[in-house]
């Protein structure tokens, strides 16, 4: 007999992204990411405003 109210398996908490930067910094990773600027993405390096689909800085050629 197969009991259909008890899940076969749990769901893990997502992690915390912040947790996952700290541990990826502490072994020489850089975690840079995208600034955000009203509805634009300024790149970290150089200050360029992109498009929300951008996935490359087109003045410094920076990308995340």
């Amino acid at each position: 007999m197969v009991d259909l109210n008890t899940p076969c398996m749990s769901k893990a908490a997502a992690p915390d992204d912040s947790l996952i930067d700290q541990f990826l910094e502490s072994r020489g990773h850089e975690t840079a990411t995208w600034d955000q600027s009203y509805n634009k993405k300024q790149c970290p390096k150089c200050g360029g405003l992109h498009d929300v689909s951008a996935t490359e800085c087109s003045v410094c050629g920076w990308s995340p």
